[in-house]
């Protein structure tokens, strides 16, 4: 049963997070080339798609903890300093997603809707600075989870 948790739990990961990590990361050059020509449609077609591809797998991406809880579990890890340290940090990642990037990415579609008006030339780059911040906490987390510092269970 651990296998199938744990199998179930990575392919979550993978399926759910690496294309938020993608299109969020996809997201503040593409902003810039909007902001760059006001008449390119195509980068605002793929600015909403972006968009829409980091909200619907942020919601999938429930189903990455949500797995990992019974996975440590069973593998019986649960107050283990390198997991608590990975739900924390996967917490955090949560937060910045839903506080920072996604809400960041609502604001320029709006402000790419009509006539662009240039905002602040540091709009992109913090766009690009909460993701990458974003994108270091979910590698910290997976290095976490395959290196377990202190773990003694062997898988």
């Amino acid at each position: 049963m651990t296998k199938l948790l744990l199998s179930l739990h990575v392919l979550a990961a993978l399926v759910a997070v690496g294309p938020v990590t993608v299109a969020a990361s996809m997201f503040p050059a593409t902003l810039r080339r909007a902001l760059g020509d006001p008449g390119d449609g195509d980068a605002r077609t793929t600015l909403r798609t972006l968009h829409r591809v980091c909200r619907v797998y942020a919601g999938v991406g429930v189903a990455v903890p949500l797995t990992g809880f019974f996975t440590a579990g069973s593998l019986g890890v649960l107050g283990d300093a390198w997991l608590i340290a990975s739900i924390l940090l996967t917490a955090a990642a949560a937060g910045v997603l839903a506080l920072l990037v996604l809400p960041a990415q609502e604001d320029a579609l709006t402000g790419t809707a009509g006539p662009i008006t240039p905002p602040t030339p540091s709009d992109p780059s913090r766009l690009a600075v909460s993701t990458g911040v974003f994108n270091l906490l979910w590698a910290t987390v997976t290095v976490l989870m395959i290196v377990r510092p202190g773990s003694t269970t062997g898988a």
